[in-house]
């Protein structure tokens, strides 16, 4: 597989209503640990489809690490799906949705959308994605679409403007 050049990776992540609902509510219900999955695409689509809610082997509120057993299954279903990791996701409980510098250590999908959700305020969200090559983050706008064709433009800090 040749390596993922910057001119390839959307610098936009569009996401179904649906699947930003659902990674809210797994933050949520995982609070006051992170919650932790990925969503699931066809292979260089660059679409996400498929929600992944995973377990968070550290069951901690400061760190999170996708179970070792779990995620190597993961991995295998998309490889027999044709599918890749589109979105990797996690929360934050306590801080902003910016990645800390051990998320960005462990980064290792290149061509991943990394989607950091905070629930450090419960009337709020904060709902922010990045990509992480080689180490730098660059953040990327979020464009929410939902079943009748409408989107809007979400900012990392959560405000949500129509298009």
């Amino acid at each position: 597989m040749a390596p993922i050049g910057e001119a390839r990776l959307a610098r936009m992540l569009t996401i179904s209503s649906l699947l930003y609902e659902k990674i809210v509510a797994h933050a949520r219900a995982d609070d006051p640990d992170e919650a932790c999955g990925v969503i699931a695409g066809p292979a260089g689509s660059d679409r996400p489809e498929r929600f992944i809610a995973m377990l968070n082997a550290e069951r901690s509120p400061t760190f999170y690490r996708f179970d070792s057993l779990e995620q190597l299954r993961v991995w295998r279903e998309m490889d027999d799906r044709d599918e890749e990791p589109v979105v990797i996701y996690h929360s934050h409980t306590a801080t902003e949705a910016y990645p800390s510098r051990t998320d960005i250590s462990y980064a290792s999908e290149p061509g991943a959308h990394y989607v950091l959700v905070s629930t450090r305020e419960p009337d709020r969200v904060e709902f922010r994605s990045f990509r992480i090559v080689d180490g730098e983050v660059t953040e990327e706008e979020v464009r929410i679409t939902g079943g009748d064709g409408a989107a809007e433009a979400r900012t990392g800090d959560g405000a949500a403007a129509a298009e």
